[in-house]
């Protein structure tokens, strides 16, 4: 009786497995092959004027993009208008979201302070102190 419980339990044990595997798997496979995260990963963001070492610069927006003076930002612009994690670009639903982090002196897209999450897309200027970013395709 007991050889048929751990029988039973071994293969329930493994069905359960089974079953987390091909869910992960599923989930994966929309996460690559989903349009939109093709259609965000075209854009990137490239720094127009600011300092020397960075002007030219482009990083993709294929996640998350902190910008700031912080060695731990993505796109580090050493200026003292610009705080330590100034500003983030992230996923949205129809695209990109810039939000301020609470910097110092604030965050323009396209001339507007950005005082709350604002959507950016190609051709849009990001403006952090003296530093002048743009949204451009890939």
């Amino acid at each position: 009786m007991v050889d048929v419980a751990l029988l039973f339990g071994r293969i329930v044990l493994l069905a359960l497995l089974y079953l987390f595997l091909f869910a992960t798997v599923k989930t994966g496979m929309g996460m690559v092959g989903g349009k939109a995260l093709r259609k965000r990963s075209e854009l990137a963001i490239r720094v127009v004027t600011g300092p020397k070492e960075v002007t030219g610069i482009s990083v993709p927006l294929s996640g998350p993009v902190v910008i700031g003076r912080s060695p731990d930002a993505d796109l580090v612009i050493a200026d003292d208008f610009v705080s330590s994690t100034h500003a983030k670009i992230v996923p949205s639903d129809d695209g990109f979201t810039l939000e301020d982090l609470g910097s110092t002196n604030g965050t323009l897209v396209n001339g507007q302070p950005a005082t709350r999450p604002l959507p950016v897309s190609a051709g849009d200027v990001i403006e952090l102190g003296q530093n002048r970013l743009e949204v451009v395709r890939l």
